[in-house]
């Protein structure tokens, strides 16, 4: 009988300034056959050699460290090697560096609080190319702010996360997966977001989003 092919393991690195949570996802890691620690990094510039290096599939990256931080080495990292997918893993719940590190290209966004469970989940999910952000992280994404508009708040909750996660550059197969909805669903919903603001196109609703204080850095 023909012995079944194995799957390659999903072959990752981690970047992080401290040595014990390095340490403690690798020990973690040991549990599952599907994923490959490869290496390890304390800050971005390593990070971003050793993606040149090892070529990884995934790279789990904290955003506050010295030198070159999370937010840049994700930066870098897309550019050079855009079949890199980057997964940011922080104790930052600010939106100010949500929006920082999504628009620098990372594929998912989780706080250090997550299980390991949820963590090699949203490994899984970038290897594929599928985005995964932590429920606070949607949360603190749709908090009011002081600045509004009478169309943004027209919209219903459901409306606003998705005019949220499109203006964070979100595909709508990608906002389907978030939401856990189809994407015909989410199509609609687009549609009713472009329509209640008033503007043709995502680019225009996510600027609308940004102006009236739904986001508060320009994205671009």
């Amino acid at each position: 009988m023909k012995k079944e092919k194995s799957l390659k393991p999903i072959r990752m690195i981690i970047v992080d300034d401290h040595e014990i949570v390095r340490c403690g996802i690798k020990f973690l890691l040991l549990a599952f056959d599907d994923i490959k620690l490869v290496g390890e990094a304390r800050n971005g510039d390593e990070g971003v050699n050793l993606c040149k290096e090892l070529q990884p599939d995934v790279v789990v990256m904290d955003l506050m460290m010295a030198g070159m931080n999370g937010v840049e080495a994700t930066r870098a990292i897309r550019k050079k090697y855009p079949e890199i997918q980057v997964l940011i893993l922080t104790s930052f719940l600010e939106t100010k560096f949500i929006q920082q590190a999504m628009q620098a290209g990372a594929i998912g966004y989780l706080l250090k609080g997550t299980s390991i469970d949820e963590l090699v989940d949203a490994i899984r999910a970038a290897a594929i190319g599928q985005s995964t952000l932590a429920g606070e992280v949607i949360q603190a994404l749709l908090q009011p702010s002081q600045a509004s508009s009478q169309l943004v708040h027209e919209l219903s909750k459901r409306q606003e996360e998705v005019l949220t996660l499109l203006a964070l550059g979100l595909s709508n197969q990608a906002i389907a997966q978030q939401m856990k909805l189809s994407p015909s669903t989410i199509r609609h919903h687009v549609s009713q977001v472009l329509n209640k603001l008033g503007v043709t196109n995502r680019t225009e609703a996510a600027t609308t989003a940004v102006r009236v204080g739904r986001l508060s850095i320009l994205l671009g």
